[in-house]
């Protein structure tokens, strides 16, 4: 669970430091801003910032729900095995 907090909190922090760069950038130059632009811009860039930048994180909530599954199909089979012998 602190893997996916982690993950989640830092794209969260990915998205709104894009947000207000761009918004910035987008002010400077037009000044105003178009909300939608802003913010579809703003979510392309953080989705290839964290591809980049959030490697590490994604691989630990990766591995974690990798575990977690693994665990679930074997206490899965164990008890499909259990149902066979009766």
């Amino acid at each position: 669970m602190k893997e996916f907090a982690v993950y989640t909190g830092l794209r969260i922090v990915l998205f709104l430091a894009s947000l207000g760069v761009v918004s910035g950038i987008w002010l400077l130059v037009a000044g105003e801003a178009n909300l939608l632009g802003v913010f579809v811009i703003a979510f392309v860039l953080s989705g290839i910032g964290s591809f980049y930048l959030l490697n590490a994180p994604r691989e630990a909530l990766a591995q974690r729900v990798d575990a977690r599954a693994r665990r679930a199909g074997e206490r899965f089979e164990e008890r499909r095995s259990r149902e066979d012998v009766d």
